[in-house]
């Protein structure tokens, strides 16, 4: 546990996009922050696959983002922008709502740390690459090769400059793919791979989805936190 608590406070945010899409999420902010960190959800959900997990890292001194993005569903709740859209769109299209993330956290002036889970925990190399002055660290959970050009991600992560923290399910075709987008990164790089429990994105730090494994991968996931953004 974290030696000092803070005060936490969570407020709702709305962001549009480059095409005008309206974007809704939740900042959840910190005193002091170390760090604003983007949450980036998985396929068929929503920013509540996150309504524990940005509320624990707060604790640890970490302020965040997360959004309901174009391409999702009611996996862990609503997701108000698809709602508001009236459809759910393909994963590489919901691209422009990470970079209206991005965008919205230029002015809180803090380092930056992208977060993926699934299909996002690819666009986050994407983005990475683009945006290269902005970005502190990227965290990828099940990262992978999940839109039509196969190369797309491994040719991002080539071209990232930051620090990158993977890990995935404790399934060998995850684990591979995490670790082929992995070996593109030119610089500094680790694979927490579960060696107990370990679940498909984001949700390995449930405890209600990943009973066994929540914990050693929180753990893993606060010393890559405390390396990039002390």
């Amino acid at each position: 546990m974290p030696k000092e608590s803070r005060a936490i406070s969570a407020e709702p945010v709305t962001l549009t996009a480059a095409d005008g899409v309206k974007v809704f999420g939740v900042h959840t902010s910190v005193e002091k922050p170390k760090a604003l960190i983007l949450l980036f959800h998985q396929a068929g959900s929503g920013k509540d696959e996150y309504a524990t997990i940005a509320p624990r890292l707060a604790t640890w001194g970490y302020s965040s983002l997360r959004i309901d993005q174009r391409a999702g569903g009611d996996l862990f709740g609503g997701n108000a922008t698809v709602k508001a859209l009236g459809r759910s769109t393909s994963y590489y299209q919901a691209k422009p709502d990470l970079v209206a993330a991005l965008a919205w956290a230029k002015d809180k002036k803090l380092p930056v740390i992208l977060w993926g889970s699934s299909y996002s925990a690819s666009l986050v190399f994407l983005l990475a690459a683009d945006y290269p002055d902005r970005v502190k660290a990227v965290m990828a959970f099940s990262p992978g090769e999940y839109f039509d050009d196969k190369t797309m991600v491994r040719t991002a992560a080539a071209n990232v400059k930051a620090p990158v923290f993977a890990t995935s399910a404790q399934d060998g075709h995850e684990v591979d793919e995490a670790r082929n987008i992995l070996a593109a990164v030119p610089g500094q790089k680790e694979q927490f791979v579960p060696k107990q429990g370990g679940v498909h994105g984001a949700s390995t730090l449930l405890r209600a989805k990943n009973p066994e494994g929540a914990e050693p991968a929180w753990t893993a996931v606060i010393a890559f936190l405390q390396k990039v953004a002390p």
